[in-house]
């Protein structure tokens, strides 16, 4: 009789159990999987009221992000913002012009920005790109060809890699920030050579290239600060200012400039 009420009560609470956990996934232990690969999402405590996209750096992944990256997610999790860690194929990326060219990354981006929609309800007014190095090239190229997706980035310490693209390439870029090391030596200001076939791009006019396509009023910089760094903002851009920031460190990302950068763009 014991084991039949067990059962019985089991039965009773199946559908709450199922519904519940309908489509659900995150965490380190609960990956989210879409066409060509995963992404990994940690919710805030109470209502989301948005997410943080977050690509990693070169030779990461999504699981040391949450693990390792506690600052940023913290600040993302402070910001009411769920924060999802985004996969790289074998520690890297395959956006333009990059060493490997494993995955159709904008397709499989199609692909999270979707899932992320259908699971959660984070649509386009709702998402902020943001990555660090490698993973900022990533987020570049991803505002290039689907922008209108995001409505803002942030970014740390990488831009997009020679040959660089034309304004014409790429959609409106959404308001942005993004903070740079003078003294990075793994992703110089000007970029580097990672090879003998590929490049780094330059951090300048990488941001020439997104305010062209923004027609920013680069003729009326402003400057702000933001945590402590020192940032030029180019106004009346299409969709929101343009912000570079510049710190004399070297190739970081920053849990203070996220929260700054976040509070700047509204979120």
């Amino acid at each position: 009789m014991k084991l039949r009420a067990i059962l019985l009560a089991m039965a009773a609470i199946w559908p709450e159990v199922a519904a519940a956990g309908t489509g659900d996934c995150g965490g380190v232990a609960e990956p989210c999987t879409v066409a060509g690969g995963q992404y990994l999402i940690e919710m805030p405590p109470g209502p989301a009221r948005g997410v943080l996209i977050y690509f990693h750096g070169y030779k990461g992944s999504a699981e040391l992000a949450l693990r390792q990256q506690h600052d940023l997610v913290q600040v993302a999790l402070d910001h009411g913002l769920a924060f999802a860690a985004i996969d790289g194929l074998d520690g890297t990326w395959s956006h333009p012009n990059a060493v490997a060219q494993d995955r159709d990354e904008q397709a499989f981006m199609a692909a999270v920005f979707d899932d992320l929609t259908r699971r959660y309800g984070f649509g386009p007014d709702k998402t902020v790109l943001s990555g660090f190095s490698q993973g900022a090239s990533m987020a570049w190229y991803t505002a290039c060809a689907q922008g209108a997706r995001v409505a803002g980035m942030v970014t740390f310490s990488g831009v997009f890699w020679n040959p660089l693209p034309k304004p014409a390439d790429c959609v409106t870029p959404p308001p942005m920030v993004h903070f740079h090391g003078r003294a990075d030596r793994t992703f110089p200001l000007a970029g580097r050579a990672i090879g003998t076939h590929h490049h780094q791009g330059d951090t300048f006019r990488s941001f020439a290239i997104l305010r062209e396509r923004g027609q920013c009023e680069v003729n009326r910089m402003a400057e702000v600060t933001l945590d402590g760094v020192q940032c030029q903002v180019a106004p009346g851009c299409l969709r929101g200012e343009s912000a570079l920031c510049l710190h004399d460190g070297g190739h970081r990302a920053d849990a203070g400039q996220l929260d700054a950068a976040l509070t700047r763009l509204g979120f």
